[in-house]
């Protein structure tokens, strides 16, 4: 799953979710719990990559980096 797609996933399902007031990071475990087994363990071993650890939690692990990626396109905060 690249950036783009995790954004775009991101973002249609704060759409579909716009009446329940949900958090960030319960929007990103929304995209997480609807990929894949592969694409879970992919988004996994590329936040452990990215943090320079061996060894993490799975699904927290990509739920982190789906929430990574969608805030570095975000940009800073102003």
């Amino acid at each position: 799953m690249t950036d783009e797609e995790i954004v775009v996933s991101f973002a249609l399902i704060r759409l579909d979710d716009s009446n329940r007031d949900l958090d960030l990071e319960d929007v990103a475990a929304l995209v997480v719990r609807r990929l894949t087994p592969d694409q879970v363990l992919d988004l996994a071993t590329r936040n452990l990559a990215a943090r320079n650890e061996l060894r993490g939690a799975l699904f927290e692990s990509a739920v982190e980096h789906v929430l990574r990626t969608v805030l570095t396109a975000r940009g800073p905060a102003d």
